[in-house]
Protein backbone atom coordinates (compact mmCIF):
# COMPACT_ATOMS: atom_id res chain seq x y z
CA UNK A 1 0.00 0.00 0.00
CA UNK A 2 1.13 3.63 -0.92
CA UNK A 3 2.37 5.26 2.55
CA UNK A 4 4.32 8.87 2.95
CA UNK A 5 5.18 10.62 5.92
CA UNK A 6 1.89 12.92 5.05
CA UNK A 7 -0.63 10.38 6.23
CA UNK A 8 1.76 8.70 8.88
CA UNK A 9 2.08 12.14 10.40
CA UNK A 10 -1.67 12.93 10.07
CA UNK A 11 -3.03 9.50 11.62
CA UNK A 12 -4.58 8.97 8.28
CA UNK A 13 -4.59 5.86 5.94
CA UNK A 14 -3.80 7.54 2.25
CA UNK A 15 -1.82 10.55 1.49
CA UNK A 16 -5.19 12.00 -0.26
CA UNK A 17 -6.82 15.15 0.69
CA UNK A 18 -10.60 16.42 -0.17
CA UNK A 19 -10.63 20.21 -1.39
CA UNK A 20 -11.99 22.32 0.63
CA UNK A 21 -14.92 23.45 -1.68
CA UNK A 22 -17.10 26.40 -0.76
CA UNK A 23 -20.95 25.49 -1.19
CA UNK A 24 -19.58 21.68 -1.62
CA UNK A 25 -17.22 20.67 1.14
CA UNK A 26 -19.67 20.24 4.33
CA UNK A 27 -19.37 17.90 7.35
CA UNK A 28 -21.34 14.89 5.38
CA UNK A 29 -18.76 15.15 2.65
CA UNK A 30 -15.54 15.55 5.46
CA UNK A 31 -16.37 12.52 7.18
CA UNK A 32 -17.28 10.56 4.03
CA UNK A 33 -13.86 11.07 2.89
CA UNK A 34 -11.97 10.80 6.40
CA UNK A 35 -14.07 7.52 7.23
CA UNK A 36 -12.50 6.29 4.09
CA UNK A 37 -9.05 7.31 4.77
CA UNK A 38 -8.57 10.17 3.29
CA UNK A 39 -8.48 13.48 5.33
CA UNK A 40 -11.74 15.06 4.98
CA UNK A 41 -11.97 19.34 4.72
CA UNK A 42 -15.24 20.96 5.87
CA UNK A 43 -14.85 24.30 3.90
CA UNK A 44 -15.17 27.67 5.99
CA UNK A 45 -16.07 29.60 3.15
CA UNK A 46 -18.13 32.37 4.14
CA UNK A 47 -19.49 31.03 7.60
CA UNK A 48 -19.10 32.92 11.08
CA UNK A 49 -17.95 31.41 13.51
CA UNK A 50 -21.09 29.40 14.98
CA UNK A 51 -21.99 28.15 11.60
CA UNK A 52 -18.55 26.84 11.46
CA UNK A 53 -18.72 25.21 14.98
CA UNK A 54 -22.26 23.79 14.39
CA UNK A 55 -20.62 21.97 11.08
CA UNK A 56 -17.38 20.58 12.95
CA UNK A 57 -20.09 19.49 15.62
CA UNK A 58 -21.61 17.60 12.70
CA UNK A 59 -18.32 15.96 11.44
CA UNK A 60 -17.42 14.73 14.66
CA UNK A 61 -20.96 13.01 14.80
CA UNK A 62 -20.37 11.23 11.89
CA UNK A 63 -16.71 10.50 12.01
CA UNK A 64 -14.04 9.48 14.53
CA UNK A 65 -10.76 9.95 12.34
CA UNK A 66 -9.06 13.16 11.62
CA UNK A 67 -10.36 16.04 9.95
CA UNK A 68 -9.46 19.63 8.82
CA UNK A 69 -11.51 22.94 7.97
CA UNK A 70 -10.09 24.94 4.89
CA UNK A 71 -10.24 28.96 5.94
CA UNK A 72 -10.48 31.33 3.38
CA UNK A 73 -8.40 34.05 4.30
CA UNK A 74 -11.01 36.71 2.62
CA UNK A 75 -13.86 35.90 3.91
CA UNK A 76 -15.55 38.82 5.98
CA UNK A 77 -15.76 36.50 8.97
CA UNK A 78 -11.91 35.38 8.95
CA UNK A 79 -11.27 36.35 12.17
CA UNK A 80 -14.12 34.23 13.47
CA UNK A 81 -13.34 31.41 12.32
CA UNK A 82 -9.44 31.62 13.29
CA UNK A 83 -10.64 31.71 16.82
CA UNK A 84 -13.08 29.26 16.21
CA UNK A 85 -10.62 26.45 14.48
CA UNK A 86 -8.01 27.13 17.29
CA UNK A 87 -10.89 26.45 19.93
CA UNK A 88 -12.15 23.66 18.62
CA UNK A 89 -8.53 22.10 18.48
CA UNK A 90 -8.87 20.94 14.28
CA UNK A 91 -6.30 18.71 13.42
CA UNK A 92 -5.53 20.32 9.78
CA UNK A 93 -6.25 23.36 8.57
CA UNK A 94 -5.49 24.29 4.93
CA UNK A 95 -6.00 28.25 3.72
CA UNK A 96 -6.86 29.57 0.53
CA UNK A 97 -6.58 33.37 -1.11
CA UNK A 98 -4.00 34.80 0.87
CA UNK A 99 -1.44 34.61 3.39
CA UNK A 100 -2.09 33.05 6.83
CA UNK A 101 0.81 34.21 8.55
CA UNK A 102 -1.56 36.67 10.64
CA UNK A 103 -3.11 33.43 12.10
CA UNK A 104 -0.24 31.44 12.39
CA UNK A 105 1.47 31.84 16.09
CA UNK A 106 -2.63 31.62 17.36
CA UNK A 107 -2.93 27.89 15.12
CA UNK A 108 0.24 26.35 16.21
CA UNK A 109 -0.06 27.78 19.84
CA UNK A 110 -2.82 25.47 19.71
CA UNK A 111 -1.70 22.55 18.15
CA UNK A 112 -2.93 22.60 14.94
CA UNK A 113 -0.77 21.59 11.30
CA UNK A 114 -1.32 24.54 8.64
CA UNK A 115 -1.09 23.70 5.41
CA UNK A 116 -1.51 26.78 3.30
CA UNK A 117 -2.45 26.54 -0.67
CA UNK A 118 0.04 28.23 -3.12
CA UNK A 119 -0.14 29.03 -6.75
CA UNK A 120 3.88 29.69 -6.40
CA UNK A 121 7.44 29.11 -5.27
CA UNK A 122 7.33 32.41 -3.18
CA UNK A 123 4.45 31.92 -1.14
CA UNK A 124 5.37 27.78 -0.75
CA UNK A 125 8.54 29.92 1.09
CA UNK A 126 6.75 32.19 3.03
CA UNK A 127 4.76 29.93 4.25
CA UNK A 128 7.58 27.66 5.47
CA UNK A 129 9.24 30.56 7.02
CA UNK A 130 6.00 31.66 8.90
CA UNK A 131 5.88 27.49 10.50
CA UNK A 132 3.67 25.53 8.13
CA UNK A 133 3.73 22.06 8.45
CA UNK A 134 3.17 21.36 4.90
CA UNK A 135 2.14 23.32 1.60
CA UNK A 136 -0.46 22.58 -0.95
CA UNK A 137 0.91 23.32 -4.55
CA UNK A 138 -1.83 23.78 -6.57
CA UNK A 139 -1.86 24.19 -10.64
CA UNK A 140 -4.19 25.67 -12.72
CA UNK A 141 -5.75 22.97 -13.95
CA UNK A 142 -8.18 23.14 -10.71
CA UNK A 143 -11.41 24.13 -10.26
CA UNK A 144 -12.35 27.45 -8.65
CA UNK A 145 -9.47 30.17 -7.96
CA UNK A 146 -6.27 29.33 -9.93
CA UNK A 147 -3.10 30.64 -10.22
CA UNK A 148 -0.94 30.57 -13.92
CA UNK A 149 1.33 27.64 -13.42
CA UNK A 150 0.42 24.39 -13.89
CA UNK A 151 0.63 21.66 -12.01
CA UNK A 152 3.34 20.00 -14.09
CA UNK A 153 5.58 22.80 -13.79
CA UNK A 154 4.40 24.23 -9.97
CA UNK A 155 5.21 20.61 -7.64
CA UNK A 156 8.35 20.17 -8.67
CA UNK A 157 9.78 23.94 -8.80
CA UNK A 158 8.01 23.81 -5.26
CA UNK A 159 9.46 20.82 -3.89
CA UNK A 160 12.51 21.90 -4.51
CA UNK A 161 12.16 25.06 -2.61
CA UNK A 162 11.27 24.16 0.47
CA UNK A 163 11.88 21.66 2.83
CA UNK A 164 8.33 20.58 4.31
CA UNK A 165 5.78 18.55 2.66
CA UNK A 166 4.62 19.01 -0.55
CA UNK A 167 0.70 17.83 -1.82
CA UNK A 168 -0.04 18.04 -5.27
CA UNK A 169 -3.23 19.81 -6.22
CA UNK A 170 -4.74 20.42 -9.61
CA UNK A 171 -5.82 17.69 -12.40
CA UNK A 172 -5.52 14.59 -10.00
CA UNK A 173 -8.65 12.61 -10.98
CA UNK A 174 -7.41 8.72 -11.52
CA UNK A 175 -4.79 6.40 -10.07
CA UNK A 176 -2.17 7.84 -13.39
CA UNK A 177 -1.97 11.31 -11.94
CA UNK A 178 -1.99 10.23 -8.82
CA UNK A 179 1.41 8.27 -9.42
CA UNK A 180 2.85 11.05 -11.45
CA UNK A 181 2.29 13.86 -8.52
CA UNK A 182 4.25 11.30 -6.61
CA UNK A 183 7.01 11.13 -9.20
CA UNK A 184 7.22 14.91 -9.31
CA UNK A 185 7.93 14.88 -5.42
CA UNK A 186 5.10 15.34 -3.72
CA UNK A 187 4.22 13.26 -0.77
CA UNK A 188 0.21 13.51 -1.04
CA UNK A 189 -2.99 14.84 -3.25
CA UNK A 190 -5.42 17.19 -3.14
CA UNK A 191 -8.82 15.89 -5.35
CA UNK A 192 -11.36 18.22 -5.65
CA UNK A 193 -13.65 17.99 -8.58
CA UNK A 194 -13.97 13.75 -8.32
CA UNK A 195 -15.07 14.02 -4.99
CA UNK A 196 -17.80 16.39 -6.68
CA UNK A 197 -19.90 12.96 -7.51
CA UNK A 198 -18.96 11.42 -4.13
CA UNK A 199 -22.22 9.67 -3.01
CA UNK A 200 -21.75 11.49 0.71
CA UNK A 201 -21.45 15.34 -1.38
CA UNK A 202 -24.41 16.52 -0.91
CA UNK A 203 -24.69 19.08 -3.71
CA UNK A 204 -27.58 18.95 -6.09
CA UNK A 205 -28.36 16.71 -8.66
CA UNK A 206 -28.01 18.45 -11.84
CA UNK A 207 -24.18 20.13 -10.61
CA UNK A 208 -23.29 16.36 -10.16
CA UNK A 209 -25.05 15.38 -13.65
CA UNK A 210 -23.34 18.43 -15.25
CA UNK A 211 -19.63 17.30 -14.34
CA UNK A 212 -20.29 13.93 -15.27
CA UNK A 213 -21.44 14.91 -18.95
CA UNK A 214 -17.93 17.33 -19.29
CA UNK A 215 -16.04 17.17 -22.03
CA UNK A 216 -12.10 17.64 -22.12
CA UNK A 217 -12.70 21.44 -23.20
CA UNK A 218 -15.88 22.42 -21.33
CA UNK A 219 -13.88 24.27 -18.81
CA UNK A 220 -13.37 28.20 -19.12
CA UNK A 221 -11.74 30.94 -17.10
CA UNK A 222 -13.76 34.08 -15.52
CA UNK A 223 -12.70 36.79 -13.80
CA UNK A 224 -8.97 37.34 -14.76
CA UNK A 225 -9.66 40.73 -15.89
CA UNK A 226 -10.35 41.23 -11.81
CA UNK A 227 -7.19 39.06 -11.24
CA UNK A 228 -8.66 36.47 -9.29
CA UNK A 229 -9.60 33.74 -12.16
CA UNK A 230 -12.17 31.19 -11.43
CA UNK A 231 -12.38 27.79 -13.74
CA UNK A 232 -16.12 26.65 -13.85
CA UNK A 233 -18.23 25.05 -16.81
CA UNK A 234 -18.86 26.56 -19.29
CA UNK A 235 -22.73 27.48 -19.56
CA UNK A 236 -24.94 30.32 -19.65
CA UNK A 237 -23.54 32.11 -16.96
CA UNK A 238 -19.99 31.97 -18.42
CA UNK A 239 -21.12 33.08 -21.28
CA UNK A 240 -22.74 36.21 -20.42
CA UNK A 241 -20.17 36.94 -18.06
CA UNK A 242 -17.39 36.49 -20.67
CA UNK A 243 -19.11 39.29 -22.83
CA UNK A 244 -18.89 42.14 -19.75
CA UNK A 245 -15.56 40.87 -18.72
CA UNK A 246 -14.08 42.15 -22.01
CA UNK A 247 -16.15 45.20 -22.70
CA UNK A 248 -14.15 47.14 -19.86
CA UNK A 249 -15.69 50.38 -21.91
CA UNK A 250 -19.33 49.90 -21.11
CA UNK A 251 -19.10 47.16 -17.39
CA UNK A 252 -16.91 48.41 -14.53
CA UNK A 253 -15.33 45.94 -12.26
CA UNK A 254 -18.00 46.79 -10.07
CA UNK A 255 -20.06 45.41 -12.09
CA UNK A 256 -18.50 42.11 -12.96
CA UNK A 257 -17.17 41.41 -9.31
CA UNK A 258 -21.81 41.50 -8.32
CA UNK A 259 -22.24 39.62 -11.55
CA UNK A 260 -20.65 36.73 -9.76
CA UNK A 261 -22.04 37.16 -5.98
CA UNK A 262 -24.18 33.61 -5.41
CA UNK A 263 -23.80 32.10 -8.52
CA UNK A 264 -21.48 29.22 -6.91
CA UNK A 265 -24.39 28.72 -4.39
CA UNK A 266 -27.23 28.56 -7.15
CA UNK A 267 -25.41 25.85 -8.94
CA UNK A 268 -24.27 23.90 -6.07
CA UNK A 269 -27.16 24.33 -3.91
CA UNK A 270 -30.03 25.32 -5.77
CA UNK A 271 -29.40 23.37 -8.87
CA UNK A 272 -29.32 25.68 -11.38
CA UNK A 273 -26.54 24.93 -13.60
CA UNK A 274 -27.91 27.23 -16.51
CA UNK A 275 -27.34 30.65 -14.41
CA UNK A 276 -25.15 29.01 -11.58
CA UNK A 277 -21.54 28.88 -11.56
CA UNK A 278 -20.67 25.16 -12.08
CA UNK A 279 -16.96 25.30 -10.37
CA UNK A 280 -15.26 22.18 -11.90
CA UNK A 281 -11.60 21.60 -12.86
CA UNK A 282 -10.04 20.29 -16.07
CA UNK A 283 -10.18 16.64 -15.08
CA UNK A 284 -14.49 16.63 -15.07
CA UNK A 285 -14.39 14.86 -18.32
CA UNK A 286 -12.57 11.91 -16.90
CA UNK A 287 -15.58 11.66 -13.90
CA UNK A 288 -17.73 9.53 -15.02
CA UNK A 289 -19.95 7.49 -12.14
CA UNK A 290 -21.11 8.23 -8.74
CA UNK A 291 -19.28 6.52 -6.23
CA UNK A 292 -18.89 6.63 -2.47
CA UNK A 293 -15.58 8.63 -1.08
CA UNK A 294 -14.30 4.79 -0.79
CA UNK A 295 -14.76 3.44 -3.92
CA UNK A 296 -13.23 6.69 -5.19
CA UNK A 297 -9.80 6.72 -2.95
CA UNK A 298 -9.11 2.83 -3.03
CA UNK A 299 -9.56 3.27 -6.78
CA UNK A 300 -7.28 5.57 -7.26
CA UNK A 301 -4.60 4.16 -4.94
CA UNK A 302 -5.29 0.93 -6.96
CA UNK A 303 -4.47 2.36 -9.70
CA UNK A 304 -1.64 4.40 -8.76
CA UNK A 305 0.05 0.77 -7.22
CA UNK A 306 -0.36 -0.89 -10.27
CA UNK A 307 1.06 1.98 -12.59
CA UNK A 308 3.92 2.21 -10.19
CA UNK A 309 4.96 -1.59 -10.34
CA UNK A 310 4.81 -1.30 -13.99
CA UNK A 311 6.75 1.59 -15.02
CA UNK A 312 9.80 -0.16 -15.75
CA UNK A 313 8.18 -2.00 -18.44
CA UNK A 314 8.42 1.54 -20.46
CA UNK A 315 12.36 2.33 -19.14
CA UNK A 316 14.97 -0.38 -20.46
Amino acid sequence: MISTPINEQLGIKYPIFQGGMAWVADASLAAGVSNAGGLGLIAGMNSNGEQLRAEIKKARELTDKPFGVNVMLMSPFVEEVAQVVAEEKIEVITTGAGNPGKYMKKWLEAGIKVIPVVPSVALARLAERNGAFAVIAEGGESGGHVGDLSTMALVPQVVDAVSIPVIAAGGIADGRQLAASFMLGAQGVQVGTRFLVATECTISQEYKDKVLKAKDIDTVLTGKRLGHPVRSLKNAFTREYLKKEYNSSEVSDEELEKLGLGVLRAAARGGDVKNGCVIAGQVASMVKKEQSAKEIIEEMFTQAEEVLGGAMKWVK
